[in-house]
């Protein structure tokens, strides 16, 4: 990586993160305020890994960036290891997301097939978890 590649991607996380500095305190944030740090921090084309079990965090983050403007959140190439909850499809349906690489499609495998299908979601890759989330640190 050039040293402009660097200071490219210092700027960026900078500006990223003094756009949604007045939704956090320390090292949180309201989560009452989540869907306007997340339409402050992410950029159309980012890449997103979204975590896939049905626990709490997995529910609540699914659902607030599926309620996200597309006219500020979309084109995003979502990384998530096991595609179980609907939010994650409604992210194609809403123009949020566009690419998706996963592992596991589980309940939510006959609907992936019918948006595909419909053009609506672009498969990236299908990979093992252990290659999914190796990926995440190579990306």
């Amino acid at each position: 990586m050039t040293e402009s590649m660097w200071t490219r991607r210092r700027v960026d996380k900078h500006d990223r993160l003094s756009a949604i500095a007045r939704y956090v305190d320390g090292k949180l944030i309201d989560p009452a305020r989540l869907r306007d740090a997340l339409e402050g921090l992410l950029r159309p084309g980012d890449r997103v890994a979204l975590e896939g079990d049905n626990q709490k965090q997995a529910d609540f983050l699914s659902r607030t960036l599926a309620q996200c403007d597309p006219g500020k959140v979309n084109g995003l190439h979502m990384l998530i290891s096991s595609v179980s909850r609907p939010e994650h499809l409604d992210l194609f349906e809403q123009k949020i997301a566009a690419t998706l690489d996963l592992a596991y499609a589980g309940p939510q495998s006959v609907r992936i097939a019918q948006m595909v299908d419909d053009g609506q979601v672009r498969i990236g890759a299908i990979h093992t978890y252990v290659e999914l989330y190796a990926r995440m640190f190579t990306i």
